[in-house]
């Protein structure tokens, strides 16, 4: 899901900062863990980037501040 205005973030980016920032140490965890390997990071990279496209385009556009609150007067 692309930006629609300069320098605005698109949902997917938000949301794996986010998730990062809450899951940091359980990712830390995972990093450290002896069968964390090169082939790892792609598969937990994009299990990650799964997650976001789990959301319908009404809860994202909620989420990014451009829900209902924008169509009203």
């Amino acid at each position: 899901v692309a930006s629609s205005e300069p320098g605005e973030i698109d949902f997917e980016t938000f949301y794996l900062k986010q998730v990062t920032a809450e899951f940091a140490d359980d990712l830390d965890r995972l990093r450290n863990a002896n069968d964390f390997n090169e082939k790892s990071l792609p598969i937990l990279i994009d299990a990650l980037k799964g997650t976001a496209g789990t959301y319908s385009e009404e809860d994202k556009a909620k989420v990014m501040g451009k829900g209902e609150s924008e169509s009203k007067p």
